[in-house]
């Protein structure tokens, strides 16, 4: 079987569409043969990490990921394939996407959405939801009502997505995501991250692991911690990931206002050994998103063992309270400090048997090398 996946871009800093593409060709079954395409620019370091042909027709000349070669270049090889996967929503590729695949009847395609359909954006962005009212009439539903499936990555995920628009008519399917096994706990590893944030060799810190973004509740995160960091003097905070300065240094201004600047560290994006070492050395993983149709990071540090401290808006987040692998609260300042007053007021013992359930729930659910062949699944017959 010849898969071909279609993404405007599989640099590690896009986070959880490239990461999935990453997995979805790293533990195909045997006997799958995957090609990417994307707009990234040609030669870019990363492009070799993906272990298959990568056609980059970049780089794109705007956000919107316009790329003059990526028609021409689907409607000459979009026969080849088996099945075509669509990664993501509202840029240049779904266009092409449409007007390709449109032209091979036997050639099936999915829609992966990736969370783009959450209504988060909708409710966060008015303005922008109703300009986006002229694509979905255009492109977007076209796109999704001709696909033999939209992939979503749980129920609440398909769910919601019927709240955006009023106009819809897809075919779902909710597929199993996750993430590989953790990388053994190394000396080797600590020390790749211990390199980047030597501030916390030898000290208690617990781990957020994405991109710096609003949308992600970092302001959340900070201010709580601020306000937790008195009666945990010997606790710090990793802000890990790609940011933007002038937000960055928002939330740096918060720390210093609440005297923790010293105790919250930046040390920007982790890959490799350190991001493994990060994982290792860390207490808990802590992400108080306003919005995650998944949470990549969120299976990583299960993984690895590590109990996750997680908002009500990460989608999975249900799950894992279930089988006892972490806390969950609401999306608001109130809720993330009362996930961290949780998570300290545990004793050692405790902690680790949150960890331990948070490896078990890992294993039952989110092992991507057992994943990857339901989703590819979707291709046979």
């Amino acid at each position: 079987m010849r898969i071909l996946h279609i993404i405007g871009t599989v640099s590690p800093e896009a986070g959880g569409p490239s990461e999935v593409v990453r997995m979805l060709v790293e533990f195909a079954p045997a006997g799958v043969q995957s090609e990417i395409v994307s707009v990234d620019a040609p030669g870019a370091d990363f492009l070799g990490a993906y272990g298959c042909p990568v056609h980059a027709l970049g780089p794109p000349r705007s956000s919107y990921q316009y790329s003059a070669r990526l028609l021409p270049w689907l409607r000459a090889n979009a026969g080849r394939f088996d099945g075509v996967i669509v990664h993501g929503l509202w840029t240049y590729i779904d266009l092409v996407a449409r007007r390709a695949l449109s032209r091979f009847g036997g050639t099936p395609y999915v829609v992966f959405v990736h969370g783009m359909l959450d209504p988060y954006f909708k409710r966060r962005f008015p303005l922008k939801h109703a300009k986006k009212w002229v694509s979905w009439a255009l492109v977007e539903y076209w796109l999704l009502r001709g696909a033999r499936r939209v992939l979503f990555t749980t129920a609440v995920e398909e769910e919601l997505a019927r709240e955006s628009f009023a106009l819809w008519r897809w075919k779902p399917l909710v597929v199993p995501l996750g993430a590989d096994a953790a990388a053994p706990d190394t000396p080797e590893a600590r020390e790749g991250f211990f390199a980047l944030c030597p501030e916390v060799r030898g000290a208690r810190f617990l781990l957020f692991l994405g991109r710096i973004h609003p949308k992600k509740g970092c302001d959340l995160l900070v201010e709580a911690f601020g306000r937790q960091a008195s009666g945990n003097a010997d606790l710090h905070l990793v802000m890990a990931g790609p940011y933007t300065p002038e937000w960055q240094a928002e939330l740096a201004a918060s720390a210093a206002k609440a005297g923790v600047a010293e105790r919250v560290l930046w040390p920007g994006m982790l890959a490799g050994a350190a991001k493994a070492g990060a994982f290792a050395a860390c207490e808990a993983f802590v992400l108080p998103s306003h919005q995650e149709n998944f949470g990549i990071a969120v299976v990583e540090a299960m993984a690895a063992g590590r109990p996750v401290l997680l908002s009500d808006k990460i989608n999975i987040a249900a799950e894992i309270a279930a089988d006892g692998s972490g806390f969950v609260e609401s999306d608001t300042l109130d809720g993330t400090v009362r996930l961290l007053e949780r998570w300290t007021a545990l004793n050692a013992a405790e902690r680790e048997a949150m960890g331990k359930r948070a490896s078990a729930t890992f294993d039952a659910r989110y092992n991507m090398r057992r994943n990857t062949a339901a989703i590819l699944a979707v291709f046979e017959g």
